[in-house]
């Protein structure tokens, strides 16, 4: 859903093969361990996800898009869940913008629930 980021992360490194996002979380992953390191990775491109998490499969990994912006749900589990879940999934305009007016408390609680069942199942 970020189209800017295409300008940048898809870049070929040195020649190739690994693109300008894959040299970044191998750098950044030899700046920390699992325990204070944490990437973000979008839902929209659930191969990237995949990807990111091949190269670091014990980080948590912060993926915003599930939702409005057009990521799948199963989709991002696929790609991204390691041993321990790993995944913190962030849908906030799915949630923020599930109702209005007087709807709108109740539709967003209904749409956070949906969701964390939708993970839970």
């Amino acid at each position: 859903s970020n189209e800017g980021a295409l300008d940048f992360q898809f870049l070929e490194v040195n020649g190739g093969p690994d693109r300008l996002f894959e040299v970044v979380v191998d750098q950044v992953a030899t700046w920390g361990s699992s325990d204070d390191t944490m990437f973000v990775a979008g839902a929209t491109r659930p191969e990237v996800l995949a990807e990111v998490r091949r190269r670091v499969p014990d980080h948590f990994l912060l993926v915003p898009g599930v939702g409005a912006q057009g990521g799948d749900l199963g989709q991002v589990m696929d790609a991204g869940m390691n041993q321990d879940g790993g995944l913190l999934i962030n849908s906030s305009r799915g949630i923020l913008y599930a109702g209005t007016g007087s709807d709108a408390l109740p539709a967003a609680r209904r749409a956070a629930l949906e969701l964390q069942q939708a993970m839970e199942a």
